[in-house]
């Protein structure tokens, strides 16, 4: 082989490796942006990702809150239950006892009124008006207070009405006449008043009597 064909050979290698070389690079950028674009495809679906995966960890955020707002408030309600429960215990520990004792006050009462008649001199009256006072001193201190009812508007809460009369110097649905006390322990009602209203006369009107 002679120098000539030597030259020409180590040109066409030139020119096939120059021809090549932009290919090459041709072939790197464009891998180059398909990995850019597939870069940034992962990054848009990461965020999007993140974002939903936001979204419900919100949503359960706000449901564990509802959750917890719901068993506070349950919770309070029990205490507050509980707390009322001991106050009402207490207060009403001596119900069933104080129920025994009134008609015991009952027949004090009577038998106090016996004795104020005159016919008896002796100072039975007011040994039994000292036994009774002592023990409604003693029974106020627990709670117990007597329903207010002669002269009262009639209040089926409080009062038992047994009948109804005529009455001229008194309103009608008005209180005439206690039959039997009513009490009442620490505001809660444990025995009625019995009693008797006012008819009226049937010729005045509720304002008549003002």
């Amino acid at each position: 082989m002679d120098d000539r064909e030597v030259k020409t050979n180590e040109e066409t290698d030139a020119m096939a490796k120059e021809s090549a070389e932009p290919r090459q690079e041709d072939s790197e950028k464009t891998s180059s942006r398909n990995k850019t674009e597939r870069q940034k495809q992962a990054e848009e679906m990461t965020k999007q990702e993140l974002l939903e995966k936001l979204k419900e960890v919100e949503q359960q955020s706000q449901e564990n809150y509802d959750l917890y707002m719901r068993a506070y408030a349950e919770m309070e309600n029990i205490k507050k239950r509980g707390v009322k429960e001991r106050e009402d215990l207490a207060k009403f520990a001596n119900e069933s006892l104080i129920r025994e004792i009134l008609p015991v006050i009952d027949s004090l009462e009577k038998a106090l009124i016996h004795a104020r008649d005159g016919t008896n001199p002796s100072g039975l009256a007011e040994g039994i008006e000292m036994i009774l006072k002592g023990l409604m001193n003693t029974l106020e201190k627990a709670g117990l207070k007597e329903v207010e009812a002669m002269g009262k508007p009639f209040d089926p809460h409080v009062h038992e009405a047994i009948s109804q009369q005529p009455d001229d110097t008194v309103p009608p649905k008005h209180v005439i006449m206690e039959m039997q006390k009513g009490y009442l322990l620490n505001g809660r009602l444990m025995r009625p008043s019995i009693v008797v209203i006012s008819q009226g006369n049937g010729a005045k009107n509720d304002e008549d009597y003002a």
